[in-house]
This record gives C-alpha cells, structure tokens and sequence, in this order.
C-alpha cells in the first residue's frame, strides 16, 4: 500500500507497526516519525483509522477479558467480505 509518493519511512514499515503506534508502545520519536507518515499518506492513514476502529470494537464487546488471539483477523477477514458484497451489490445497474 502507498500512495506513490516518496516518504521518509516506507509504507510497509509504517502498517507493520501500527499497532504499537495504536497502542503508544514505541518511542515517542517513532511515535513522531510514524504520525509525520500518516499525516501525508492517505492510503496509510485509511489503514490506520480501520486498525483503530476494530481495536475500540474489540475493546468495548469484551470489556475486559482479553480478545483470542485470532479474533483480530477473523473480524478483519470479515469485513473485508462484507465490503466485497456491497461493493459488488453497487455495481451498474442491469439494463
């Protein structure tokens, strides 16, 4: 994922450590260097505004129990299926 722009720290690096960016577990320099990225690359930050969407989603269904393991990626297999269904449910109309 990028928006094909040249940015100080690449793409993949930014989205492999988003959670720890969520989560405030790095350094506040690369807390820094990570936030500068997502403020220029929309692409990123779309991946980071879902990653903190289903991380509150998770939080608030399991209170405080800790989630399993794989939950993280069933929700997201999930979601990605359903946004599959609309998008192709609003694809041309037939005619």
């Amino acid at each position: 994922m990028s928006c094909g722009k040249p940015h100080e720290t690449d793409c993949s690096e930014v989205l492999e450590r988003v959670f720890l960016f969520l989560d405030r577990e790095m350094e506040d320099a690369d807390c820094s260097q990570i936030q500068r990225h997502l403020d220029e690359c929309a692409p990123c930050l779309q991946k980071y505004d879902l990653e903190g969407l289903v991380k509150s989603l998770v939080a608030r269904s399991c209170g405080q129990d800790k989630p399993p393991s794989d939950l993280r990626q069933k929700v997201l297999l999930r979601i990605r299926a359903v946004h599959v269904e609309i998008s192709e449910d609003s694809g041309p109309p037939a005619g």
